[in-house]
């Protein structure tokens, strides 16, 4: 009694197999993206506490790497036997996982590379100092005071470049031009003390919709004037770096 031969299989079920991983790659990678996507907008509308968010931002960076893995397979194959549809969905899963992968990964790295504060100044001796703003931060986690020389040393080793800007302008003039650049910065302007040169508002980051606080001081020095700003988190240990690059744009902006 010979063995029953093991029945071949045919080109066309192999193809459909190829085929069938590649979707399956695709659909985890469009989960993963999904996730990733859906991190900071649920943090937003208070679906979630922004931890949670974090957390579901890491499961989708995971879930992406693994699509990516998942999809290699079937990319192989399907360059090495010419079969370009399934290539091409392959490659779909592919960069949409490596996507999902790379952004939070890239978000982590600089976070690393970056000192753990939330409090930027151009004056860290004298830092400008909020007073509308303080109500609206009563329950905010991180304190309005400034975190004295411990911060301004990270600060500096950081972002050696944030100093106060001099314009030369009088005051009346200089502290126009800087409310005028906040508001087409699109901040929330919550005052403006001309008598005092003092600008407060709010920004709001876009992916978590954080609420931060800045403060511009203007003060006379000759015929120029001296602008400093401080951009201030309310909640986090560490803001990635948003404060700086806030007090940068607005200081390109502020000088055209």
């Amino acid at each position: 009694m010979t063995p029953m031969a093991k029945r071949p299989v045919s080109p066309s079920h192999q193809s459909r197999k190829i085929f069938l991983l590649s979707v399956t790659a695709v659909a985890l990678a469009c989960a993963a993206a999904l996730l990733l996507l859906a991190a900071g907008p649920g943090s937003q509308m208070g679906l979630w506490h922004f931890r949670s968010g974090f957390t579901i931002m890491k499961y989708g960076a995971w879930s992406g790497l693994a699509a990516a893995l998942f999809a290699c397979a079937p990319l192989v194959i399907s360059f090495r036997q010419r079969m370009w549809k399934t290539a091409v969905v392959a490659s779909l899963a592919l960069a949409i996982g490596l996507a999902a992968f790379a952004i939070p990964y890239s978000w982590k790295q600089t976070a690393g590379r970056l000192p753990k504060i939330h409090d930027i100044s151009t004056d860290t001796s004298n830092p400008p100092r909020f007073v509308a703003v303080l109500p609206l931060r009563k329950d905010a986690p991180n304190p309005a005071e400034y975190g004295g020389a411990e911060i301004a040393a990270k600060q500096a080793h950081a972002y050696p470049e944030l100093k106060t800007l001099s314009l030369n302008l009088p005051p009346e003039q200089a502290f126009g031009l800087a409310l005028e650049t906040a508001q087409r910065m699109g901040w929330n302007i919550v005052a403006a003390v001309p008598t005092e040169g003092r600008i407060e508002a709010s920004d709001t980051t876009f992916w978590f919709g954080f609420t931060d606080d800045v403060v511009i001081r203007v003060t006379p020095s000759g015929k120029t004037s001296l602008v400093d700003i401080r951009s201030v988190s309310r909640v986090g240990l560490s803001d990635v770096g948003t404060n700086a690059r806030r007090i940068r744009q607005y200081i390109k902006e502020l000088r055209g």
